[in-house]
């Protein structure tokens, strides 16, 4: 089991959902850089970075970061600069970039330098995220929407060439044609980083990190539990067709957490929190607007899955108390005892082995922050820990 703590370094300084609403499309592409403040912005970098640094000191296994632009859902355009500043803040987490959108980068060899340096600063410490991109990227970049699945695939292939084959040599693609790639520095984890492809779902991309040995990285914490235990189900199914020994820590799940003492307490001080995180934030993101998906963008079956995990999130009978509304998207707010004994069941039903949790969300102060990391860590993951080695022994899985 691995325990990560995912970090987006959210802008908390809009409006409220409805109110923003009234005014804006989206807290994405169109939304005013006049709304930032660089000397707000600058506690927050202090802020956010520390509080990825304290995942090694309370015993977490590594910590993610990732990339989005012109928006004030994550404030790092260059995650890559962030990750930097960890290989010297920290000496033993794994350090994840979740990551380096692919089709962004041209050519994608700046991608293959900066992670192969970013493995040789941190002692060999790093996962390389590989990523298509979310669609307002594509808005902000004008790079073609269409091409964006056969452009990213491409530029995996180029990468990993660019980390495992001596140079200089000529790479010839469809979207890149270079007559040198020799990239300096190389990796110092050798064949090269694990490498890490999240996913909304799709087929294809589920099946394309299995062939390739590559870690899939089930992003659903804007739909209820069971989107992502269909995302592990077809996992499974894939590791299975390919004849490949399954490997549980290949197969993780970014989900929202929040620990207080007691449930209710949890579901109180969350709430407000996930609703900027949710409704705020995530406008015009978490929904079929031009923002979310451009034409092109996504392919079809995952495009009628994600549609699909949409309807269900309003449809059906509403919940009948703040809790449950709260735990129909967000299961792991509340108490330790709820959130581990939660967690535990989806580790072992899903043969989960490995948890991205996002402990800071939306506009969730520092000290809130700061206290359910802490319960998390040390009331939760040793818990989880434990009773999920046992029985992933059991089932014979490394």
């Amino acid at each position: 089991m691995n325990f990560f703590s995912f970090h987006l370094m959210p802008w908390p300084h809009l409006a409220p959902p409805r109110e923003f609403l009234a005014e804006n499309e989206a807290a994405w592409v169109t939304l005013s850089n006049a709304n930032y403040d660089p000397a707000r912005g600058k506690e927050l970098y202090d802020r956010y970075i520390s509080e990825l640094v304290v995942a090694e000191e309370l015993g977490l296994d590594g910590v993610v970061v990732n990339e989005h632009h012109q928006n004030a859902y994550g404030l790092m355009p260059s995650p890559n600069l962030v990750a930097a500043a960890l290989t010297r803040e920290t000496s033993r987490v794994k350090i994840c970039v979740l990551g380096n959108a692919l089709p962004l980068y041209n050519p994608p060899t700046r991608v293959a330098e900066e992670m192969a340096m970013l493995d040789v600063m941190s002692g060999g410490r790093l996962i390389a995220g590989l990523v298509v991109g979310g669609g307002p990227e594509y808005y902000s970049t004008n790079v073609n929407p269409t091409d964006a699945r056969p452009r990213f695939r491409e530029a995996v292939d180029l990468v990993i060439q660019a980390w495992t084959r001596p140079g200089p040599f000529a790479f010839d693609g469809e979207f890149y044609q270079l007559p040198y790639v020799n990239p300096w520095p190389r990796p110092l984890q050798q064949p090269h980083p694990p490498v890490w492809i999240p996913g909304l779902g799709s087929p294809s991309t589920i099946t394309y990190c299995v062939e390739h040995g590559f870690g899939y990285m089930g992003v659903a914490y804007y739909a209820p539990p069971e989107t992502f235990a269909r995302q592990a189900v077809a996992y499974h199914d894939a590791v299975a067709a390919s004849g490949r020994t399954f490997d549980p820590e290949l197969l993780g799940w970014l989900t929202t957490v929040y620990v207080a003492e007691t449930d209710e307490q949890a579901v109180e001080e969350a709430a407000a929190h996930l609703a900027y995180f949710q409704g705020t934030l995530a406008a015009g993101f978490v929904g079929p607007g031009k923002v979310w998906m451009p034409p092109g963008y996504i392919d079809p079956p995952a495009l009628v899955q994600f549609l699909a995990d949409l309807r269900g999130m309003v449809q059906g009978p509403r919940p009948t108390d703040a809790a449950a509304a709260v735990w129909k998207r967000s299961p792991l707010i509340g108490s330790p005892a709820t959130v581990r004994e939660r967690l535990l069941t989806y580790v072992n039903e899903l043969g989960l082995g490995t948890v991205l949790a996002l402990l800071q969300f939306g506009s969730l102060p520092a000290d809130l922050t700061a206290r359910s990391t802490h319960l998390y860590a040390t009331e939760v993951v040793p818990y989880v820990r434990e009773h999920a080695e046992n029985h992933f022994a059991t089932k014979g899985w490394a």
